[in-house]
């Protein structure tokens, strides 16, 4: 491989792929083209916004500021038909279960030109009214469950609509180290940063956590933010009719007077506008703040600032509605050894380690596709394993490398108890007859992903980029 290949894997690895939509009858038309035109002369830092929406005469004037400070005749654009297409599109690439409706996506499919028509003129007809919520409960660990509320498919579409007309707007005001839900930004450059910021000397730390956030999040602050910035009634009562929809739980309906619901396409972008007060704040105390959603760490270089710091933001949550958890916010000083946890990581003496309950949650969704029990053959079992193991090594694979390592020991150790139990054999596959007769190596001729091997081979490769670099 050459330098070039190799000095890309200096780059952020997360790409994103637009697919062209499969269905190519009855596609709303008038703005494709000029889309497509508008996209190749645009901005980079632009490039994620819907062209059809966001022409470049917009863009200019959102780089320069629209007059007055705020945006007006929006709905226009939230409603218009290649606007709900493309929503559509985005909900249907993300699949999802069916609301309370029982419409899936499979069903919206089979009559989307319909659906999408009757979405616009109950908009544009002010007759539109989102229906209830289902709610469901996720596992959160530590036997806790997490609410998830599943709105239907088309009250997805029209958020997300809500959402592609709306984000470009607050993204130009966002601040520079907020990363969580935001375009051509992650959790892995959140973490990079937190990373750099230490290796820099900012090592007190003040791991934060709020109460209950995006339930108690009150509304009426909430829609001043937006409306601060938009002047659109009718989207600003579409927004206000997603945060009241109500919530379907146990076959009893009840509406909720504060929070976004979780699960829904616009609370993320709702919940970013809420907290962005918060991220210049710390700029006003000469902070680092790392923020992802309302997960966030503070890094500063004394413990007197630390603290300071924590104060000051406990004060500012208490004005605006919120409650930093007494329990779970703690001051750290990194460089004395302690350690956080942030993101799925654990930051601790000079390392990246994997936090406990990231690790439990592992071992849990190992054990589940390896049960000894399992009739499949060896091949499917290993090809269910990769899947889901490459896409966890992709997001940890920064951790020591101790921990990759033992996380691959317990798969060859679930896939020998397997073939333990198939020879009528009690066992959990530790034996060193085991071993013998099915070493790493019989895995390996099988296909099965590795942690420690992928590691070794990124290693490798960003020493070359590194090395080329440096020529």
């Amino acid at each position: 491989m050459g330098c070039y290949e190799d000095q890309k894997m200096l780059q952020n690895d997360e790409v994103s792929v637009v697919g062209k939509p499969k269905q190519e009858i009855d596609k709303p038309t008038g703005c494709i083209e000029e889309g497509n035109r508008q996209t190749s002369d645009r901005p980079l830092r632009w490039k994620w916004v819907s062209a059809c929406i966001w022409t470049d005469n917009m863009l200019t004037a959102l780089e320069n500021g629209v007059k007055g400070g705020k945006w007006f005749s929006l709905i226009d654009k939230v409603t218009k038909p290649l606007t709900l297409f493309e929503a559509w599109e985005k909900v249907k690439s993300n699949k999802g279960a069916a609301g309370v409706d029982k419409i899936s996506v499979d069903k919206f499919e089979a009559k989307w030109p319909q659906y999408l028509d009757e979405i616009r003129k109950e908009i544009i007809g002010d007759q539109y009214c989102p229906e209830a919520v289902r709610r469901v409960y996720i596992p959160k660990g530590n036997g806790k469950t997490r609410p998830l509320g599943i709105p239907t498919i088309k009250d997805r579409v029209v958020q997300t609509a809500l959402k592609m007309v709306l984000e470009p707007i607050f993204e130009q005001r966002f601040h520079e180290h907020s990363y969580g839900f935001r375009p051509e930004r992650g959790a892995k450059d959140a973490l990079r940063q937190v990373a750099q910021y230490l290796k820099d000397g900012f090592t007190h730390v003040v791991d934060v956590d709020f109460q209950s956030f995006f339930d108690t999040i009150p509304h009426d602050r909430l829609m001043e933010l937006v409306g601060n910035q938009i002047s659109d009634g009718r989207v600003l009562k579409l927004i206000d009719m997603f945060l009241t929809q109500g919530i379907m739980e146990d076959m009893k309906t009840w509406v909720p007077t504060q929070g976004t619901p979780q699960g829904g396409v616009i609370s993320p972008l709702l919940a970013n506008i809420y907290l962005n007060d918060l991220d210049y704040l710390a700029d006003e105390l000469g902070v680092i703040m790392i923020r992802y959603a309302d997960d966030y760490v503070i890094l500063t270089k004394s413990k007197e600032s630390a603290i300071m710091a924590k104060e000051a933001i406990t004060t500012w949550a208490t004005s605006v509605g919120l409650t930093v958890h007494p329990e779970k916010t703690q001051l750290v000083d990194y460089g004395a050894g302690e350690g956080f946890d942030f993101l799925g990581y654990r930051f601790e003496r000079g390392y990246r380690f994997i936090r406990k309950k990231s690790i439990t949650k592992l071992r849990d969704a190992i054990r589940e596709k390896t049960r000894r029990l399992d009739g499949r053959s060896m091949n499917a079992i290993i090809g269910s394993l990769n899947r889901m193991m490459r896409g966890w090594y992709g997001y940890f694979k920064h951790a020591h490398y101790t921990v990759l390592q033992e996380v691959d020991q317990m798969v060859r150790r679930r896939l020998r108890a397997i073939y333990r139990k198939r020879e009528k054999r009690p066992g959990f596959g530790r034996t060193l007859d085991d071993h013998k007769r099915w070493p790493n190596s019989h895995f390996a001729k099988l296909g099965l992903f590795t942690n420690l091997e992928a590691y070794l081979k990124d290693k490798a490769r960003y020493n070359r980029a590194a090395a080329c670099q440096s020529r």
